[in-house]
């Protein structure tokens, strides 16, 4: 406590004013000048160690609450200055400190409106995803960050950009890569840019999976990334260089709003185009189809990693070749979704993909096994689902990996074209045309519980916004949030 300064000037004439004392009275009972007594009233002179025990004897202050009473509100209002609606006012944290301190009860209502707020968008857009299910598009959208646009978009079109495959595959052509695609594009930036590609130790470069320095004309990638993740931020780099006019139309077609959601979009093209050039379209395609979409099959066959490969699968629609039309969904063990794209958009409005009991969230349980199962939506519509475990970048030894599920999913009826198809546990009845009768046991899951009305559900995390609560104090039920 003697290394730390403690400003608590607010807080101090709170004390003083609720025991009804003037600054002189309250001075001498510390022992100290009206004056000093003054100054510490207006934070510019902190609280000693002395003082904070005179403050705990005479007036029974506690200690505590000189130190930390306003830290859960300067946290608080760090939330709300973050929204949408917000943006370009967040004020500093010693401003948020001062606000929280001195007027702690207006702090409170604006956290009270704020959180109440927050409640009337969430509610506005279960309405919106309801009337959409039902045919009836609305305008209902508030402020949104620019990175929320972006996957917005994104997730509803079709995962499929035509012009960078083709200049994937012109690039391609170019580089004639053989079987050393990284070697290639390494000599090929050398030779057209002067860019050389140095992996970097993690002392060296902490906190980036990739730098590119103009000044010296070179590509640093940390060396916690996997080598496929290594070759992938390579050709984004490559790609991002080559494909100027071509992301830049595509970006331009997305009709973004601000300048910041088309620098993301950017990025995301540039994913994109990487994975377009690791796996080219023609022989990803007939290998996916030989291998029954195999991504372990796959993954090993063009030397990429489970993730490049099953998020190519959901990029399979070139007309006159296309493959089954997948979807994925990218959670962390919080269940947080922050990736979701499909080969025709992904599938929110049939689909949802926040059920509590998809097979993404079991797959934290067993890290690396793959698990395959089928589900079934309250309205009949039935999928097949894969998930597995990802592993992020590489840490040290004292840090915990980040680790994050995906799922990959289809339309139950392909089921005889994918190799995961035989591993449900209906699969002898499926090859008899008899499935999904009698005998069936995919899972029965929801769009979200704020959207889904199965009864009796030990999932349950939230009541349905379309049904009242069941308030009976005779009668409890299965679920948390039991409702009529």
């Amino acid at each position: 406590m003697a290394d730390q300064k403690i400003f608590a000037g607010p807080r101090i004439r709170r004390i003083r004013s609720a025991k009804g004392l003037t600054q002189t009275a309250m001075a001498e009972g510390l022992g100290i000048s009206p004056s000093y007594l003054n100054l510490i009233e207006r934070n510019q002179r902190p609280l000693t160690v002395q003082l904070i025990l005179k403050l705990a004897s005479v007036y029974k202050v506690d200690p505590h609450e000189l130190q930390g009473e306003a830290r859960g509100s300067v946290a608080a209002l760090k939330e709300v200055f973050s929204d949408p609606l917000l943006v370009g006012e967040l004020p500093g944290d010693q401003e948020l400190i001062e606000l929280a301190e001195a007027a702690p009860n207006a702090s409170a209502a604006v956290i009270k409106l704020f959180r109440a707020y927050r409640e009337q968008a969430e509610r506005l857009s279960d309405l919106n995803e309801l009337l959409a299910r039902e045919g009836k598009a609305t305008a209902l959208s508030g402020a949104r960050l620019p990175i929320d646009e972006v996957h917005e978009i994104f997730e509803r079109r079709p995962n499929h950009f035509a012009a960078l495959e083709e200049e994937a595959e012109a690039f391609t052509s170019v580089l004639d890569p053989g079987d050393d695609l990284l070697g290639a594009l390494k000599a090929w930036l050398k030779r057209e840019y002067g860019i050389v590609v140095k992996v970097l130790p993690v002392a060296t470069m902490p906190n980036w999976r990739r730098r590119y320095d103009r000044h010296s004309q070179r590509l640093f990638l940390s060396e916690r990334l996997s080598p496929f993740d290594q070759l992938r931020e390579v050709a984004m780099e490559a790609c991002l260089i080559r494909m100027t006019v071509a992301v830049a139309g595509e970006i331009q077609a997305l009709k973004l709003t601000t300048d910041e959601a088309r620098r993301l979009a950017r990025f995301e093209l540039g994913r994109y185009a990487a994975h377009a050039l690791m796996m080219p379209y023609q022989p990803f395609h007939a290998a996916a189809i030989r291998a029954r979409y195999d991504i372990d099959v796959l993954r090993s066959r063009f030397g990429v990693s489970f993730e490049q490969a099953a998020n190519r699968l959901t990029m399979l629609q070139r007309p006159g070749t296309p493959g089954v039309p997948f979807f994925m969904l990218e959670v962390d063990n919080a269940g947080n979704r922050f990736r979701k794209a499909g080969s025709q958009g992904f599938p929110q409005s049939r689909f949802g993909g926040g059920c509590p009991k998809l097979p993404v969230h079991a797959a934290f349980t067993q890290p690396g096994q793959i698990f395959v199962e089928a589900v079934e939506m309250p309205d009949g519509a039935e999928f097949l689902c894969v998930a597995r475990t990802l592993e992020g970048p590489q840490g040290s030894f004292s840090e915990r990996p980040r680790r994050t599920a995906l799922l990959l999913g289809c339309d139950i009826g392909f089921r005889d074209e994918i190799v995961y198809g035989a591993a449900l546990p209906w699969a002898a009845a499926a090859a008899t045309g008899k499935a999904g009768q009698g005998a069936n046991p995919a899972t029965p899951i929801g769009p979200a519980c704020r959207l889904c009305e199965r009864i009796g559900c030990l999932a349950r995390a939230e009541p349905p916004v379309t049904r009242p609560l069941g308030l009976d104090e005779m009668v409890t039920g299965l679920s948390a949030f039991d409702f009529q």
